[in-house]
C-alpha cells in the first residue's frame, strides 16, 4: 500500500466525488522512539492544519475522550509489547471541542532486516454526521457498481459486524483500501470476505482480522487487480 515503508505517502483526502474529502487517513507509529506520523486528513480530524503539529504519544492521548483514554493507552502499551495487529473504536476530541467517533486499525511494518519497527494503518471517522453526509455519495457509487454488488456487500457486512461500523463507513473503508492498493474494489472485497471466512472458521482473534484486512491486497492476483 502507499503508506507502507517505501517513501511514499497516502493521498487519502481525494474525493469520492466532486472534491469532497474522505473521512479516512493513515498513521504510522515507530516503537523505539515513540514517533508518530499523521496524514493530512488525520491532522484535520484532530483539528490541526496540515504541517502545524508534530504528533507525540502524549498529544495522541490528549485528544482521546476521557472515558476512552485509558483503553487507548492500554492498546498502545499492548502493541508495543506484543507487536501485533490491532483495532480500536473510540472517541477523539478535536481542537474545537468536537467529539468524533473513529475506528483505528493498524498492522506491523518492518525495516530492511525484517524486524518489526512499528505499526501503521488508518483512521476512519464514523461519526454520525459523517455517515449522513456521505450517504448520498455512497448510494450513487453503489449504483454504478451494481453488477459487482454481491462480493462488495458481503465484505461490507463482515466489516460492519467485526468493527461495529455503519454500512456507509464500511463501504468508504473498502473504497479507500482499494485506492491505496491501486486494486479494483470488487476483487479486493472478495479477497477480504474470503480471508475473513477462513479466520472465522479458525475462530480467529481480532488481531488476525486486522492483519488480514490490511494485507488482503497482497493476495489479489495481478489479473484481477488491474
Amino acid at each position: 500500500m502507499k503508506w507502507e515503508l517505501d517513501g511514499q505517502r497516502a493521498n487519502v483526502e481525494q474525493a469520492l466525488a466532486g472534491g469532497a474529502a474522505q473521512p479516512a487517513g493513515w498513521f504510522r507509529f515507530y516503537f523505539t522512539d515513540q514517533r508518530w506520523e499523521w496524514s493530512e486528513q488525520v491532522q484535520r480530524m484532530h483539528g490541526y492544519e496540515p504541517g502545524s503539529v508534530t504528533p507525540t504519544t502524549d498529544l495522541v492521548l490528549s485528544h482521546k475522550h476521557p472515558d476512552d483514554r485509558g483503553q487507548v493507552a492500554a492498546t498502545i502499551d499492548q502493541i508495543v509489547n506484543t507487536r501485533q495487529a490491532f483495532s480500536t473504536r473510540h472517541r477523539i476530541i478535536d481542537t474545537d471541542g468536537n467529539v468524533r467517533h473513529v475506528v483505528v486499525v493498524g498492522d506491523r511494518f518492518f525495516d530492511d532486516d525484517g524486524d518489526v519497527v512499528g505499526t501503521q494503518g488508518f483512521y476512519i471517522d464514523v461519526s454520525p454526521a459523517t455517515g449522513q453526509v456521505a450517504e448520498e455519495i455512497v448510494s450513487a457509487r453503489l449504483a454504478e457498481i451494481n453488477e459487482n454488488r454481491a462480493g462488495i456487500e458481503q465484505a461490507k457486512g463482515m466489516l460492519m459486524l467485526i468493527y461495529g461500523i455503519s454500512d456507509s463507513a464500511a463501504f468508504e473503508l473498502l473504497k479507500w483500501l482499494s485506492q491505496e492498493a491501486n486494486i479494483k474494489l470488487r476483487p479486493l472485497a472478495e479477497q477480504i470476505a474470503e480471508d475473513f471466512r477462513g479466520a472465522r472458521l479458525r475462530l480467529g482473534a481480532q488481531s488476525e482480522f486486522d492483519h488480514l484486512l490490511l494485507t488482503a491486497h497482497q493476495r489479489v492476483t495481478q489479473s484481477e487487480a488491474s
